[in-house]
């Protein structure tokens, strides 16, 4: 039997309309999680696309843009699954510049990355300000582990096979530690099934 292939651009106008009904108001922080080859990125773009395309003012930031540099590293010479998982991100700067001045609303400036990648060292800060009613959507691997799990008001899981996403790094090997500790298919709001990047098709956590 052939596998049914939703056309994308219906996927992600239904999603979109999901959340703007419930947080169409206000400020809303959405979260798009997967593992590191699932097509977080890719996907949160058309999504905020789909979103913009009704008017609603959206922001798209990326957990990698909040990397701790290799200095700022406990283990920055011997990179490891679990130090990737242990220590790559700075969450406590996540938080302070942009998640909870975002949640503040108002005047408040926010920044949408921290870390500059190819120089290994902080970005001067650029910051930010949006009206009331605004969506921050962020992409990137471990959003619903233990330390972010209550910052969103809604979260996409993107799922692909382990198979796909599990080459022997250090990254990937951190993906399968974050499956287990976090189950982060059970914390999603939504479950894309992302094989095919140009049909995600919505699937239900009991389906098989």
């Amino acid at each position: 039997m052939a596998r049914w292939a939703p056309e994308k651009k219906d996927q992600l106008e239904a999603l979109a309309g999901e959340i703007l009904h419930n947080y169409g108001s206000g400020r809303a922080i959405i979260a798009i999680d997967g593992s590191s080859t699932a097509g977080t990125a890719e996907f949160a773009a058309a999504l905020a696309d789909a979103m913009r395309d009704t008017g609603h003012k959206v922001f798209i930031a990326s957990i990698r843009d909040f990397r701790k540099t290799h200095a700022r590293r406990e283990s920055p010479s011997a990179e490891t699954a679990e130090s990737f998982y242990a220590d790559a991100f700075d969450y406590s700067v996540f938080q302070r510049v942009l998640i909870d001045p975002f949640r503040a609303s108002g005047s408040t400036g926010f920044v949408l990355a921290a870390y500059d990648e190819k120089r290994d060292a902080a970005l001067q800060p650029k910051w930010m300000t949006a009206g009331k009613d605004a969506i921050l959507m962020v992409e990137g691997v471990f959003l619903n582990r233990r330390e972010l799990a209550g910052l969103w008001n809604y979260s996409v899981w993107l799922e692909v096979p382990p198979a796909e996403d599990e080459d022997g790094s250090a990254e990937q090997g951190a993906d399968s530690l974050y499956r287990a500790e976090a189950n982060p298919r059970s914390a999603a709001v939504a479950i894309i099934d992302n094989r095919d990047v140009e049909h995600p098709r919505r699937v239900f956590a009991d389906a098989c």
